[in-house]
């Protein structure tokens, strides 16, 4: 009888063994299977180079959305300080160390598409219901390197407030956009700021001033190109606008107007969300930019381009995600854009509380872009110093517009 007790104990330890062996194995197996899908997972990685928290969330929104959505990429993204943004492109292509997708200013495309560092997305990618000018800021050579993040221009925000009390009409020409600004420039309060930094960005405030004269980027030292700086020196010299607009992004100029400080600025829709959500009690309008012969405002807005030789299908996957219906508007709506697919586009700013993206969206028939060309950023460094010397006074606007031409002709070839 004992024996027979010890057997049957022993015959369930082993039963016991055997079952808790097979748990190991079947453990193992999920182990394995977990781990070979975790290898499934590839990484694509986007740089971007928006400063404003509520455009980042808004990115990284859409982005984790998409993880959860798939489990065969894997999207991050990384902010690039705008000033870095293109000399840390130009270094990761030597050194071969790029992302798989960048965000990148629209008038930057074609030069980076000639240096052969975006992949061709022709047979990829469908743009045929895009505007046609955003399509074409990514198109060099008729080959398509890029999809149209969204679009936007400049116009002129004016604190109603401040005008009323000083019985300032809206200016609607530039001997307007003067006398205004000088009745507004109070105090501690300056009537006009611009982002006038010495890169793209100043560049972007500044060409609309040059095309409202009827002159180009290939005709700075023109009449009309000296007119346009000698604006700004004047504004500058008699108080109605801070030197200190030369450090000012744009996103500075949008802080220093929501706080009292500017009564008047340029700037895009895109700041219309920020604005709206720190000061919703200021009172404030957009209007055309004041004109010289001719209403004008700039092209803007980013678009997405795929690094070739990175991980060209994560990309082009992630991107037919971010450009969904769904996608594009609540982008463009975090943004203050507007859509680059006409469709969508055509669905915007309809209800009575968005006057301001009305405006912006009347400007956009007087907008033109900047360039294109693929050696932009060259000619854009030359404008932008212009402006910026005319606005310090450390060169006359005749000489900051000779020195500017001489360099672009230099690039040009003439």
């Amino acid at each position: 009888m004992k024996k027979t007790v010890v057997c049957a104990l022993l015959c369930v330890a082993m039963a016991a063994g055997f079952l808790a062996g097979c748990g190991n194995f079947e453990t193992s197996d999920n182990a394995e299977q977990e781990t070979t899908e975790a290898e499934k997972t590839e990484e694509v990685e986007i740089w971007y180079y928006w400063e404003t928290e509520g455009h980042q969330v808004a990115l990284n929104k859409i982005i984790d959305e998409y993880n959860k959505s798939q489990d065969e990429y894997e999207v991050e993204s990384k902010y690039v300080p705008f000033a870095d943004f293109k000399k840390q492109l130009s270094i990761g292509a030597s050194a071969d160390e790029l992302p798989d997708m960048v965000i990148i200013d629209s008038p930057d495309h074609a030069s980076y598409a000639a240096m052969g560092i975006f992949a061709d997305l022709t047979d990829k990618f469908d743009v045929s219901g895009y505007y046609e000018a955003p399509v074409s800021s990514c198109t060099l050579d008729d080959t398509l390197y890029g999809v149209p993040f969204g679009c936007n221009c400049l116009g002129l925000y004016y604190n109603e407030e401040m005008l009323n009390e000083a019985g300032v009409e809206v200016p609607e020409t530039w001997d307007d956009l003067k006398s205004a600004a000088a009745a507004l420039s109070q105090g501690d309060v300056t009537g006009f700021a611009i982002c006038s930094v010495q890169n793209e960005e100043g560049t972007f405030g500044f060409m609309p001033f040059v095309w409202s004269t009827g002159e180009s980027y290939e005709t700075i030292n023109s009449e009309g190109g000296i007119r346009a700086l000698t604006l700004f020196k004047d504004l500058t010299e008699s108080g109605a606008m801070s030197k200190e607009c030369i450090n000012w992004t744009q996103s500075d100029v949008m802080n220093q107007f929501i706080s009292g400080n500017v009564a008047m600025m340029i700037n895009g829709p895109w700041q219309i969300p920020t604005m709206e959500e720190e000061a919703p009690d200021l009172n404030w309008k957009v209007t055309l930019i004041p004109k010289d012969q001719e209403y004008s405002s700039d092209i803007g807005g980013e678009n997405y381009a795929v690094i070739s030789g990175g991980n060209e299908d994560g990309a082009v996957a992630f991107l037919e995600y971010a450009t969904s219906e769904e996608s594009v508007k609540y982008l463009m709506s975090a943004f203050g854009y507007i859509a680059a697919q006409e469709d969508i586009a055509a669905t915007q700013f309809t209800g009575e509380d968005n006057e301001a993206y009305k405006v912006f969206t009347e400007q956009l028939a007087y907008a033109k872009a900047r360039g294109p060309h693929e050696s932009w950023p060259d000619i854009s460094d030359a404008i932008s110093l212009a402006f910026n010397k005319s606005i310090t006074g450390d060169a006359t606007p005749e000489d900051a517009a000779k020195e500017a031409q001489t360099t672009i002709d230099g690039v040009l070839g003439e």
